[in-house]
């Protein structure tokens, strides 16, 4: 095995040992001290074992939208609607000032001709 999957191995243990302290600790016949002291100890130990993780990095919309009870492929749709939408209004401004320039050519060409000429040839 891996060591990166042996820490997530270990992430995961450190998990589940501190969930059932959690769960030792809403019994009302226990050391609170103890497990308190048990449970500050495994979230350390989660800490510093999961800085060895190599984790993937997931946004926390998806991580509301899961906690939310709905589907992360919607962010991920959501999202990509959004970049069509802002490429489309990008493309449009673009579009718009094609068409401007355009204008503003034939506008020139009216009032000044041999320089306009002049720069066509200059472009080419």
């Amino acid at each position: 095995m891996d060591s990166s999957k042996q820490n997530l191995n270990q992430v995961i243990y450190s998990i589940d040992k501190t969930l059932e302290i959690l769960h030792q600790l809403s019994s009302f016949d226990v050391d609170v001290a103890s497990h308190l002291n048990n449970l500050v100890f495994e979230i350390d130990n989660m800490a510093k074992l999961g800085e060895n993780c190599h984790s993937i990095k997931v946004p926390m919309e998806v991580l509301n939208l899961i906690d939310n009870g709905k589907n992360p492929d919607e962010f991920a749709r959501d999202l990509l609607n959004n970049c069509i939408a802002k490429n489309q209004i990008t493309k449009g401004k673009v579009d718009a000032f094609k068409d401007l320039r355009g204008h503003l050519l034939e506008d020139l060409e009216h009032a000044f001709p041999d320089e306009v000429e002049d720069y066509r040839q200059r472009r080419i």
